[in-house]
């Protein structure tokens, strides 16, 4: 895989270790209400929806490094394929569905990572 692929897919990694952190440990502490715009009382009732998001998220980093691993083989190109994917459209949904600012955040990194595989060879 070409550097800027691997640079790209750990970066989007990293963003979801970030995501899963935020959601799972610190949605009801004050930079994780901060992050989400979240009032104290509603942190409190969502927490465990929030924990159960931030475990999806764990998943993703977990397919986007055994890809990245897997990888210059045809089953870690395709590994990283569809997690890359599921990323992209979680992305679109979350924009469509929660903020704009998720399109940014997640859909983009994860497009400029998807093409990076699609060309590396």
């Amino acid at each position: 895989m070409s550097t800027a692929a691997v640079i790209a897919v750990l970066l989007v990694a990293a963003l979801h270790v970030w995501f899963m952190v935020l959601e799972m440990l610190l949605w009801t502490r004050p930079l994780g209400r901060r992050v989400f715009g979240l009032e104290p009382a509603f942190a409190e009732r969502s927490a465990a929806l929030a924990a159960n998001q931030g475990l999806y998220n764990g998943f993703l980093v977990a397919g986007l490094l055994w890809g990245a691993w897997a990888w210059p083989g045809a089953h870690g190109r395709a590994l990283l394929l569809f997690f890359l994917g599921c990323v992209l459209v979680a992305g679109v949904f979350g924009a469509f569905t929660v903020s704009r600012r998720i399109l940014w955040v997640q859909a983009l990194p994860a497009a400029l990572a998807l093409v990076l595989v699609l060309l590396a060879r």
